[in-house]
């Protein structure tokens, strides 16, 4: 699996995100760090104890690597839910399920590009 073909399977740009890091390397390096981020981890802790403003902040910050990154799908997904935790309050729990949905599908094809790459 090449890189792009990664970004293909994890529903993002790649074209977006060589437009905007111009270095396959760089953009590499920062795909294999993203499932150690504790974003996605602290959004689903702070969901599950019904701390808004943490589930807020963890959103947030899963919202901008995303987008950083150009993972268009879970950019959107996390942007809806953390728009929806903006005022404080109890999301939809189906914005929730998406980003889980859209999380493990990132993470999925990110861990089958990584297991191919030499070691």
């Amino acid at each position: 699996m090449t890189l792009k073909e990664c970004y293909d399977a994890l529903g993002g740009s790649y074209d977006d995100v060589m437009g905007r890091l111009r270095s396959e390397g760089l953009v590499q390096k920062f795909v294999l760090k993203f499932p150690s981020d504790p974003s996605f981890q602290l959004l689903e802790d702070s969901l599950a104890a019904e701390n808004w403003p943490e589930a807020f902040r963890g959103a947030h910050t899963l919202k901008g690597v995303c987008q950083n990154l150009s993972f268009t799908a879970l950019y959107r997904s996390s942007a809806a839910l953390c728009e929806a935790l903006r005022d404080g309050a109890a999301p939809d729990p189906a914005l929730a399920v998406q980003v889980a949905a859209d999380y493990r599908r990132t993470a999925d094809a990110i861990g089958v590009y990584g297991s191919q790459l030499p070691k």
